[in-house]
């Protein structure tokens, strides 16, 4: 008897910028899109904590491998950081392990507040949340957090190019920062937070995180996950790319060239380098190519699409589960 055959999904490629709600972890708004998409091949660049809203930028199909260029570019964030306790998770789902007396944290001077943030501005060094997702001795810090093991990760530099204190507002004993802040990619904003709490000696953790830029791509342009129509929010190959490089426009047979791993010229004054995102006469993104030597070799292709329509799916998902911790940026 022959065995049944397979329906094939959407092969449509293309970037999908989702707002992500708090609760759900990135992995769950992968599945979701996956369903909503009708292909396996949706992966993600760089992971929101649970308790985290905003960007999350994910790849459908060939348009994942773009998702490399995506993951190192640097990240905007709206935070709230409440000075006053620190937790073991240098957010609120944590436990509290120190608080400060009110009238201490009351009679924080603004200049203090100001120096500090400043010492945590430029090229630093910061050493992870425990509760982070990267791996000692192969297993998740968060989950040896969990299985009450002390994890203390080594500093590492990152850049802080923005930290910018919006607002102060006095909450039961405590003072809660508004902020804003760019950074390289790796960058932990519980870890600021915790720092400028302990550097003002009154302990600090994050109340509220909200990524809202990721390279040239805003929050301004995501759909709420719970209105997500992929179709409609695809963002092109091409279109994607060239977002994020420079574009080189191909006649039809440098394209054609390309697609069979030939070299073609590049435009005269071409400086060595790339990527460069190469479109052919169509739109269509033949690939990411490099220069050197006045010529172009592809680096990535990229297949043409071939659309099937997707399955209407209804909307009934429900929250993840908030315990599940993953980097914030």
């Amino acid at each position: 008897m022959n065995a049944q055959r397979r329906k094939p999904g959407n092969t449509t490629s293309g970037l999908v910028l989702i707002d992500k709600p708090q609760g759900w972890t990135s992995h769950d708004a992968v599945a979701r899109t996956r369903r909503l998409a009708d292909t396996r091949k949706v992966g993600h660049a760089g992971t929101l904590d649970p308790m985290a809203t905003g960007l999350l930028i994910l790849g459908v199909n060939s348009s994942t491998r773009l998702l490399t260029y995506v993951v190192g570019l640097d990240k905007e964030y709206l935070a709230t950081i409440r000075l006053g306790a620190a937790t073991n998770t240098d957010d609120a789902e944590g436990e509290e392990l120190s608080r400060a007396p009110a009238e201490i944290v009351a009679a924080l001077a603004a200049e203090a507040i100001t120096a500090g943030i400043t010492a945590l501005t430029g090229d630093i060094s910061q050493r992870p949340s425990a509760v982070s997702a990267i791996k000692v001795d192969g297993k998740r810090a968060y989950a040896r957090v969990r299985a009450g093991e002390e994890v203390e990760l080594p500093a590492r530099p990152v850049t802080v190019s923005e930290f910018a204190l919006l607002s102060t507002t006095p909450v039961d004993g405590f003072l809660d920062l508004e902020v804003r802040v760019v950074c390289s990619s790796g960058t932990y904003i519980r870890a600021l937070a915790r720092d400028l709490g302990s550097g003002l000696g009154v302990g600090g953790h994050l109340t509220s995180l909200r990524r809202t830029r990721i390279g040239p791509f805003g929050i301004d342009a995501a759909d709420p996950l719970d209105q997500l129509d992929v179709t409609r929010a695809m963002i092109g190959p091409a279109d994607a790319a060239s977002r994020l490089f420079d574009r080189l426009d191909l006649d039809a047979q440098q394209a054609i060239d390309l697609s069979q791993g030939k070299r073609i010229d590049v435009p005269a004054g071409a400086e060595d380098g790339g990527p460069v995102a190469a479109v052919d006469p169509n739109g269509r993104l033949v690939g990411l190519v490099e220069y050197r030597g006045g010529r172009a070799k592809s680096i990535v292709n990229f297949p043409p699409d071939e659309p099937v329509q997707a399955r209407p799916v209804p909307s009934t998902d429900g929250a993840a589960d908030p315990a599940t911790a993953e980097d914030a940026s």
